[in-house]
This record gives C-alpha cells, structure tokens and sequence, in this order.
C-alpha cells in the first residue's frame, strides 16, 4: 500500500493511501444529480418570488424647523395655521412647539416627515417663506434620514 502527500483546501499536508485518493478524485468530478439539480432550481425560484413580494423601502426624513417671526406682535398659532395649510403628498406635519428667544419673541419649531422621492427641501423654503409677512428667517434645526 502506498502513501502519497495530500493537500486540504486549508493548507493540511495528509498522507493517504492510492485507494483513499481515488475516493477524493471521484468525490469531486460527481456531477449532481437530476433531483439535486430540480430542487435547487425549486428553492431559487420560491427565494425569488418572495423577494419580489417584499415592498420597496421608501426613504424618508425627519426635519425639524425653528422659524423665527418678524415681532413678539405676530400671532404664532395663525403661523402654525399657515404651515399645516400646506398639504403636499409625501409631506406630514408632526409636533411643534413655541420656544422663547428673548425679548418676549418666540420662534416656532414644528418637525415634520418628508418622503425624499416626492418632495425636496428646496420646495419646502419656497413653500414656508412665501409667509413673508410672518416668517423673517426659517433654519433647519435637525435633518435626520429615517
């Protein structure tokens, strides 16, 4: 009976017999067989269809604005009327808050839900400074990717 060197894919020398390394050879030319070949077939398919079912992720992202009045004299519950008018598909109000500034002027910070797809931030500050009369300057405090 006699020993040849062998090596594993991991780098392991081995000695085995002649008989062994017929064994190995033959292991690896097997082809696969036909039932093998209609079940994996099988299992891709039914992977890819539920792949398909699986709705789209819709990128969003939450913004939240501190916009700031010309004067303590504006009514700020008339601004937030205002803001909650605009109606835009994508596009959902969420809470907002009166924050004292100084000087008995408060700003209004309202946060809201845009889907990135439909509606851009550049059609938001047109949209939000078309309040002149009320709004003297609009920052966007926190932009966060949902």
């Amino acid at each position: 009976m006699a020993l040849q060197m062998w090596k594993t894919p991991q780098g392991v020398e081995l000695q085995i017999t002649e008989m062994m390394m017929t064994l190995i050879s033959e292991s690896d030319e097997e082809e696969e067989s036909e039932d093998a070949k209609r079940l994996r077939e099988e299992h891709l398919a039914h992977f890819e269809s539920k792949k398909a079912k699986k709705p789209a992720l819709v990128a969003k992202s939450s913004i939240l604005l501190d916009v700031k009045p010309w004067g303590d004299e504006k009514d700020m519950a008339k601004l937030e009327e205002y803001f909650r008018s605009i109606q835009v598909d994508g596009w959902v109000w969420g809470s907002s808050k009166l924050v004292p500034v100084g000087y008995g002027i408060k700003k209004l910070q309202i946060q809201y839900v845009i889907e990135d797809d439909k509606v851009g931030t550049d059609m938001l500050e047109e949209q939000i400074t078309a309040f002149e009369d009320y709004v003297q300057s609009m920052d966007v405090a926190a932009f966060n990717k949902i």
